[in-house]
């Protein structure tokens, strides 16, 4: 009798153990970049983030999935957060720690205690079909969890085929101060950030 043989796991193009499937988003590949306005004589800021896991179902009215964000990733002024978010220049590596230290400590994201957020997707209905550059539109609706306040979401996401899987980008906003955070600041309040942060989704999703 042959021994049983084990088809060894696939590994695709972004070097995951296995290609994700459908409507599942491909975590190596897909970023989150938030971009941080400054107050007062503080300096604007670009984090780059990724994600735990994550499924979209294009076009669902009900159950339409969830993306798990990984905030124990989240990193200040990467190049490539600066670059997606029009940002010049580079960060120092000294400056960069020190602003990571402070984002990711408990009075901000408090990654400890909360090491992901959640964006559960209720529905997410077809706004457009294709226009001339080949985009679809998608309103995309439901819960967004951090440091375990939860708040309603709503926003337009654009989703273009390319290289074999769903490009999927969208833009959203929240204030800090709704998910119990209280904006840095220091020197009596003359350097700082603004509470509302911009949050950009740049995801790959599987056909």
């Amino acid at each position: 009798k042959a021994a049983a043989t084990t088809t060894p796991a696939r590994a695709n193009v972004d070097g995951e153990r296995e290609q994700p499937e459908q409507n599942q988003i491909s975590v190596k590949k897909s970023r989150v970049f938030t971009f941080v306005e400054k107050t007062g004589l503080g300096h604007q800021h670009g984090v780059e983030g990724r994600l735990k896991s994550g499924s979209i179902q294009l076009g669902a009215e009900q159950d339409a999935g969830t993306l798990v964000f990984d905030m124990t990733s989240f990193d200040a002024d990467t190049d490539a957060a600066r670059s997606y978010l029009g940002l010049e220049g580079s960060t120092s590596s000294s400056t960069r720690e020190q602003v990571n230290s402070n984002m990711r400590g408990a009075p901000i994201l408090n990654v400890r205690e909360f090491p992901t957020a959640t964006f559960s997707i209720q529905s997410a209905k077809l706004i457009t079909d294709k226009d001339t550059s080949g985009k679809s539109r998608y309103e995309l609706s439901g819960d967004f969890t951090l440091r375990g306040k939860k708040r309603p979401l709503k926003f337009v996401a654009e989703v273009q085929q390319k290289d074999g899987m769903n490009h999927v980008t969208g833009k959203f906003s929240i204030l800090q101060t709704q998910y119990g955070i209280t904006p840095f600041k220091k020197a009596l309040g003359a350097v700082g950030v603004a509470d509302r942060l911009t949050i950009h989704g740049d995801l790959w999703l599987a056909l």
